[in-house]
């Protein structure tokens, strides 16, 4: 009896630590989130202040944001002024 009591624990073990390991992101899509985080200001919240942005850098993340909203209007002009037909 103990040492079913001994197989079934093990296998029980075996089986529950191999499901925790399964992601299903690749790396690039990590690295892609973090750089989308890093441009929304999310690598400038500290422990301290988490979840909010820390009070030393929310100028920064300010002018981040604002880069990265300029950036993504340039683009959207620069796709659209390409196709035929369209005015800016």
């Amino acid at each position: 009896m103990k040492k079913f009591a001994m197989a079934a624990f093990s296998l029980g073990m075996l089986t529950s630590t191999g499901v925790t390991y399964a992601q299903a992101k690749t790396r690039a899509q990590v690295y892609q989130e973090l750089i989308e985080a890093k441009q929304n200001g999310l690598d400038y919240v500290t422990d301290a202040s988490y979840p909010e942005v820390a009070t030393v850098n929310e100028g920064t993340v300010a002018w981040l944001k604002k880069q990265v909203q300029a950036k993504a209007v340039h683009d959207n002009k620069v796709a659209t002024a390409g196709t035929p037909g369209a005015t800016n």
